[in-house]
This record gives C-alpha cells, sequence and structure tokens, in this order.
C-alpha cells in the first residue's frame, strides 16, 4: 500500500500545475453554479464530495510516507474532532447553540460524519503551512491557530445560506470563535508534541481556494440581498 501510494504521490507531483488546475476550474464551476438559484440545490449537495476529494487529494501529497505513528494522530484529529461537534450541537456547551443542515451529508448523533475529517483537513494544512516559517514552534502553532480561526470567520458568513449549519436566532456568539481557537490550538500543540511531519505543497493552496471560494459566495449572497 504505502509503495502504491508513493507511485501516485510522484506522480501527481509531477503535474502538479494541472491537479491546481483542476481545483481551480472546479471551484470556479462551484461557484457558478451555487450563484445560479435554478443549480444551487444540486451543488449544494456536492458539497460533501468537494471537501472529501480535497482532503484525499491534500493526503496524496502528504510527506514523507505515512507511518503507523501519522495515521494513529491523524485519525486522532479527525475522530475527537467529530466528537467535539457532537457535544457541542447536543449540548450547546461547546460553540453555542446551533443545528446541522443537509449540506454536509449524513449525520450520526445530529453531527455530519464529514465534520471530524474537516477538522483534520483544516489542521494538517495549517500545520504544513506554519511548518515553513522559521519562527518558535509554539508561535508557529499560535499563527496556524490564528489563521484557521479567519477561515472559520469568512464560513460562518456562508454556511447558514449554504445549509451547513444554523445559529439559534442567526447570530453566532462570540463562545464559537474562542472555541475553534482554543480547539484549534490544542490540536496543533498536539501535532507538535508528536512531531508528526506534514510537509505538503498543496495542502495550503486547496484551503486557500476554499477561502476565495466562500468569501465570494459570501460577497454574492449578501450583495443579492
Amino acid at each position: 500500500m504505502g509503495i502504491f501510494k508513493s507511485h501516485i504521490t510522484q506522480y501527481l507531483t509531477k503535474y502538479k500545475r494541472y491537479v491546481v488546475a483542476f481545483f481551480i476550474i472546479f471551484y470556479v464551476v462551484g461557484f457558478v453554479g451555487m450563484a445560479l438559484p435554478t443549480s444551487q440545490p444540486l451543488f449544494i449537495k456536492l458539497v460533501p464530495v468537494a471537501l472529501l476529494l480535497s482532503l484525499i487529494v491534500i493526503l496524496l501529497f502528504h510527506q514523507p510516507a505515512f507511518d503507523a505513528g501519522t495515521i494513529l494522530v491523524f485519525a486522532s484529529i479527525a475522530v475527537s474532532g467529530y466528537f467535539i461537534e457532537v457535544l457541542g450541537v447536543n449540548t450547546h456547551l461547546v460553540f453555542g447553540h446551533y443545528v446541522y443542515g443537509d449540506a454536509l451529508g449524513i449525520k450520526i448523533l445530529n453531527t455530519p460524519l464529514l465534520i471530524g475529517l474537516n477538522w483534520l483537513m483544516l489542521m494538517y494544512a495549517g500545520s504544513s503551512f506554519t511548518g515553513q516559517i522559521k519562527l518558535n514552534g509554539w508561535l508557529r502553532i499560535l499563527i496556524a491557530s490564528f489563521l484557521i480561526l479567519l477561515y472559520d470567520i469568512v464560513l460562518e458568513k456562508i454556511a447558514p445560506a449554504l445549509d451547513m449549519w444554523h445559529w439559534e436566532n442567526g447570530i453566532v456568539p462570540f463562545r464559537n470563535y474562542l472555541a475553534w481557537f482554543l480547539i484549534t490550538f490544542l490540536f496543533q500543540g498536539f501535532m507538535k508534541v508528536t512531531k508528526v511531519k506534514t510537509v505538503n505543497s498543496l495542502a495550503i493552496i486547496i484551503v486557500l481556494m476554499q477561502v476565495i471560494f466562500f468569501f465570494s459566495l459570501m460577497i454574492l449572497f449578501y450583495s443579492t440581498k
């Protein structure tokens, strides 16, 4: 399996510019599809596919090769992220009072299974990006936490319109942003102390595309209200 994955990674890296071009086209088409009222319901249903595809491709560009420790750390983040959301949506003690819509796919315990993988993707991208900065390790964690918080701030503005999740009275509480920052800081710290390497030439590019995609939708939706 490791050799098979290595061959795929080498092939994709060789043609990285085509992978980037594919995702640019992918998100442009997604934006157009979301912008048109007739196609919007279909494209909202494709949100889980887009997030899952993004994570899979990111992991295919992961370096160095996966080992048991790395897989265990990544699985721990995905599972922990999911159960934190389960706790949050069912008790309202973590992020505030919110409920998930249907855009993120299959739900168990009122929580989309995909949400744990989304936490993993963001933690991975943040670690991969700040790992390139020559600063103190804990300062890099702080920077990564702020960057991921900015991602959430943008996403919160468009999530209800895409039926991802909905806040009570349509108001995002400050507690949500504080919880996002603290949880991210803990996950980033966990990756540091376990010495997981996240060298990846594509992770931040794909997540940045997502930010631009959601930000563009936010501008479009608010301008048409």
